[in-house]
């Protein structure tokens, strides 16, 4: 009983703002003041945010999923690191010196080291979405087919990269990526009349690593607004009712 009076009360929710056609600007006040009407027992902030909270982790542990799999990143044309863009020349000549198979396995074990470290990434992302506020999760609801991993890329990249760096700098050592990169830039190095080269590979790695999990995550949520099948909750198939098809 408890859990049907619940679903009414979360249902009526929806079905009350769209008729009074909320913008994302309200306050906290106004929403509190339109959810007491509603059986007297107003739904609180958590529950309300809650289906947007539960599509930002289901798309989290899907790309995770997708991405910490043999050749998740290799062999995905969306989201494959390709060699430092910073350091292209060195990928150039190397390979004009006939060395096109060393850096062919540096690249490999580059998407490598990133695989590995998506396997710890969900952890890192679920605990970075904890403060969508009601305005967000309306926001979020109302807004582009991408709108949630846009929320979650404004508001976590950075502690992400912070966290997730120490990640992927371990599992690049563990597959031999920076070892690889290393010989690479040493050889080239020593060319004779070449500027000297040595970008950041752990750095590089980490930015193209979340990005390539973000991308991802857009995906998965592109599909649970446009495919009933993929909302996984009950919560989540009425809320996302109320939100605009993705195109």
């Amino acid at each position: 009983m408890k859990k049907t009076s619940r679903t009414i009360r979360i249902l009526s929710l929806f079905i009350l703002i769209s008729l009074v056609g909320f913008s994302t600007s309200c306050t906290s006040q106004q929403i509190a003041g339109v959810l007491g009407s509603i059986g007297g027992v107003p739904l609180t902030k958590e529950e309300i945010a809650k289906a947007l909270k539960d599509a930002l982790v289901q798309g989290v542990m899907k790309g995770t999923g997708l991405a910490s799999k043999d050749g998740g990143y290799f062999n995905n044309a969306l989201i494959k690191i390709p060699f430092p863009k910073d350091a292209e020349k060195v990928a150039t000549t190397l390979r004009d010196l006939g060395l096109g198979s060393e850096v062919d396995r540096f690249v490999k074990t580059l998407n490598r080291g990133a695989e590995e470290a998506a396997k710890e990434a969900a952890p890192i992302f679920k605990s970075a979405i904890t403060s969508m506020s009601i305005q967000d999760a309306y926001g979020i609801l109302k807004g582009d087919k991408d709108a949630a991993t846009q929320y979650l890329i404004r508001t976590t990249t950075e502690q992400l990269k912070a966290k997730f760096k120490p990640v992927v700098s371990r599992n690049l050592s563990k597959v031999n990526a920076t070892r690889y990169y290393g010989d690479l830039v040493g050889r080239y190095n020593q060319i004779p009349f070449v500027k000297n080269v040595n970008p950041d590979l752990d750095d590089y790695a980490t930015e193209l690593a979340i990005e390539g999990l973000f991308k991802l995550v857009a995906e998965e949520e592109s599909n649970i607004r446009s495919n009933i099948s993929a909302r996984s909750t009950d919560l989540m198939k009425k809320v996302f009712a109320q939100a605009p098809q993705a195109q």
